[in-house]
């Protein structure tokens, strides 16, 4: 028998793994739509610290009031048995990550055009009021449509910039393209920490 979250959502397989989320592809029993379900866990397995369901519950419900073409369309937030469940776009295609393991480096031109899509969202996020710190660019994190469109997805360490911030509430990022101030001890990320890891990522 099928899972159904929610008396809505039907279950129909697990997409990928993550080390903070599994995202599932389901079925909207009321529309016949295909939706992502994304479901967050806590850190180190912690289901039951509320101050940190208030954090990512906080960063998912920002998720929502998002809107570019480059970003996946989040349509509901749900909170089941102390998991938040994120109800958002599902987007077809191949990460960077894959498109690279296949055939090697992409041509120049090709790099070019994704890094100026890149640019694009990022300005976005850095403009809204406050401002929006992804802090997770990596090739697995950008998706090619079959069309060509360029996606950033996973916004499960996104954060907001506190202006009188000192520091990040939580330190997280990918070794290798995260930039030296998410490991905390250097202050907060701004818009300068998703232009490194941009830069890593191209």
């Amino acid at each position: 028998m099928a899972q159904v979250i929610d008396g809505k959502y039907e279950v129909l397989r697990k997409i990928a793994d993550g080390g903070m989320s599994s995202v599932y592809l389901v079925r909207d029993l009321h529309l016949g739509k295909r939706w992502a379900m994304k479901v967050l866990r806590e850190r180190d397995g912690n289901q039951s610290d509320p101050q940190l369901i208030k954090y990512l519950m906080g960063e998912a419900w920002r998720m929502k009031e998002l809107s570019h073409p480059a970003l996946p369309l989040v349509v509901d937030v749900l909170m089941i048995r102390d998991r938040i469940h994120i109800i958002m776009e599902y987007v077809s295609g191949q990460t960077l990550e894959q498109i690279l393991l296949k055939q090697g480096c992409l041509p120049q031109k090709e790099v070019v055009r994704i890094g100026i899509e890149l640019c694009r969202v990022l300005i976005y996020l850095h403009t809204r009021k406050p401002a929006m710190i992804y802090r997770d660019m990596k090739p697995s994190n950008v998706i090619i449509t079959p069309e060509g469109d360029v996606k950033l997805i996973d916004f499960g360490i996104m954060r907001e910039y506190k202006k009188n911030g000192r520091e990040d509430t939580i330190s997280l990022g990918t070794m290798g393209y995260a930039a030296p101030e998410q490991f905390g001890g250097m202050g907060q990320t701004d818009p300068r920490t998703d232009v490194y890891g941009l830069g890593m990522t191209l």
